[in-house]
Formats: C-alpha cells, sequence, structure tokens
C-alpha cells in the first residue's frame, strides 16, 4: 500500500509567549537586577493555568531591547486578523503581570492588549519582517 499522507483538520493552536533566552536576554550579567528564571518560571506556570504556551528560543534579534518576547496569536485570534506582537524591555513584575494578562484573555486579535504593556511594542528586526511577507 504505500506512503499515504493522511490530512487532518488543524489543531487550533492556542496564544503562545516566545520568550528569547539568547546572549543578551536572560543575561543577568547584563541586566542583573532581573530575576530571569523566575520569571521563565512564572510565565510557565502562568501557561498551565490559563491555556496558553511558552516556547524559548535563542536570540531573536534587537538585543538592546532585551528581554524580548513575542507574543503569537491563537488560531482564533489570527483569524480575527491579529498577528505577531513584539514587546521588547520585559524585564520587570509589571510586564509579566501584563503579558500573563494579555495571555490569559486570549492574546492579539482576542483581546486588546494592556496600555502599559502596549508601550513596549517593538518592531521586529528586519529579517523577521521579510520573512512575514512571504
Amino acid at each position: 500500500m504505500g506512503n499515504r499522507s493522511v490530512i487532518r483538520a488543524a489543531v487550533p493552536r492556542p496564544c503562545t509567549l516566545v520568550v528569547c533566552r539568547g546572549c543578551c536576554c536572560g543575561n543577568s550579567r547584563k541586566h542583573p537586577g532581573t530575576d530571569h528564571a523566575w520569571q521563565l518560571d512564572r510565565l510557565r506556570a502562568g501557561a498551565a493555568e490559563g491555556g496558553f504556551q511558552v516556547r524559548t528560543t535563542d536570540c531573536l534579534g534587537p538585543c538592546d531591547q532585551a528581554n524580548v518576547i513575542v507574543v503569537r496569536p491563537s488560531t482564533t485570534g489570527r483569524r480575527a486578523g491579529g498577528r505577531a506582537v513584539w514587546v521588547g524591555f520585559a524585564l520587570d513584575d509589571d510586564s509579566t503581570d501584563d503579558l500573563l494578562n494579555w495571555a490569559q484573555a486570549g492574546g492579539p486579535g482576542v483581546a486588546e492588549p494592556p496600555a502599559t504593556l502596549a508601550l513596549q511594542f517593538i518592531r521586529p528586526p528586519r529579517e523577521a519582517r521579510s520573512r512575514a511577507r512571504r
């Protein structure tokens, strides 16, 4: 019977926080006043309770704006027009709280971001913008 592909319905994806942990983000030498491990633990605990996901990745690029976290929309959010949002300078408890609250509320396309978090939105690096247009 050969190799057959089975096409399945797409599984709905939840809102996802992609947390940079590259060269500068998560670096206690660069940002000694931030407990980076605790922040990641807190985001993961919120995800376990709040129905969203947390992933870590290597360097996302805008190192001068560390810590960088990308908030990716859920399937529902994307269908409603939501797109990935880049957040810079996510170094304190207030930023972490805002990220948790927004992700739990549904994230881009589903819920409005907290006003204080919106002040931390940054432009993605050029290569990320060009990949998104493909």
